[in-house]
C-alpha cells in the first residue's frame, strides 16, 4: 500500500483507531482526511474528542508521544470544520481539491489565527491555546 487513499474511509478510520495504520501512510493530508471523516460522520464536538484520544494513542503506539500537539490538533480540526461548512464536496478527495490551502499552507492559515508559532510552542503541545488574532468560532 502506497497511499492512504488506497483505503476506504471506513478502513482508514478503523486502522487509525486501532493504531494499525502504517506510519508511512499518515501524512499531513491523512491527518486532514481523518478530521474530515470524523467531522462528517460524528459532528464537530465528537470529532474533536475522538481525534485527540486516537491521535494520542497512535503517537504513543509509535513511540512518538512527544510529537503530539494539542493546540495544532484542535486548531486543524476546527479549520477543516470551517471549510466543510463552505464545501460542496461529498468526499475528502474533492474537498481537499476545493480547499488546497489546508494541505498546502496549514501553517500560513494558522498564522492568521495565532500570533505565536503553535507548531513549536511547548505550551501549545500540552494545552489548547485559543487563537489570539482570529477566533475559529
Amino acid at each position: 500500500m502506497k497511499d492512504h487513499f488506497d483505503l476506504t474511509d471506513f478502513e482508514f478510520e478503523q486502522k487509525f483507531e486501532t493504531s494499525s495504520l502504517d506510519a508511512g501512510l499518515f501524512s499531513h493530508e491523512a491527518h486532514l482526511r481523518l478530521a474530515w471523516i470524523h467531522i462528517t460522520k460524528y459532528g464537530i464536538d465528537k470529532a474533536l474528542e475522538n481525534i485527540q484520544l486516537q491521535l494520542k494513542a497512535y503517537v504513543k503506539h509509535l513511540g512518538a508521544a512527544s510529537k503530539y500537539n494539542k493546540t495544532v490538533t484542535i486548531a486543524a480540526v476546527k479549520a477543516v470544520y470551517h471549510f466543510i461548512l463552505k464545501s460542496k464536496s461529498d468526499n475528502f478527495q474533492d474537498f481537499i481539491v476545493e480547499f488546497p490551502r489546508l494541505k498546502n499552507n496549514l501553517k500560513g492559515l494558522m498564522d492568521s489565527h495565532y500570533g505565536i508559532d503553535i507548531f513549536n510552542s511547548e505550551a501549545a503541545k500540552k494545552e489548547y491555546l485559543r487563537p489570539d488574532l482570529l477566533p475559529f468560532d
